[in-house]
């Protein structure tokens, strides 16, 4: 089941349970995903329905960072249950130790030695972890495997 059709469902569920905080974050997913497709001109693949999800989870995590330096508790908390629903349709999670060990593969495989050459192993790494790894995480990891 697409990442669309498994929002319809849970968008029609969330309203019959009259959830209007999981309505309101699913429509607004659910726009995200047909405006891309729009743009693009074609149904979004899987790959590019994740994308645009991890894009929306990536912008809650910034603004989040945001408030609680501003000290908007109340808007914290919002974001903080409209990232518990959207977790629930990412992948699972790679561990730290599971995109070191990526990492590494990917390094010995690209013959990569200095950071000079740090583009090259994430262009490679990236397709591998997309969805399934914060992008913070993973360049941390690559920087410090190749200093």
């Amino acid at each position: 089941m697409s990442l669309l059709e498994r929002l319809n469902n849970d968008m029609k569920q969330a309203m019959k349970n009259k959830e209007k905080d999981k309505l309101s974050v699913i429509r607004m997913v659910k726009s995200s995903i047909q405006n891309e497709s729009i743009k693009l001109g074609h149904d979004l693949t899987e790959e590019e329905e994740l994308t645009v999800l991890t894009r929306e989870v990536k912008q809650r995590k910034d603004s989040l960072l945001e408030f609680e330096k501003a000290g908007r508790s109340d808007l914290v908390q919002n974001l903080d249950e409209e990232l518990s629903i959207l977790s629930v349709y990412l992948p699972k999670q790679l561990s730290e130790e599971e995109v070191e060990q990526i990492v590494q593969e990917v390094i010995s495989e690209t013959g990569a030695s200095s950071k000079k050459e740090m583009g090259k192993v994430m262009g490679a790494l990236m397709p591998r972890v997309k969805g399934k790894a914060d992008g913070g995480l993973v360049n941390r990891l690559v920087q410090k495997n190749l200093s």
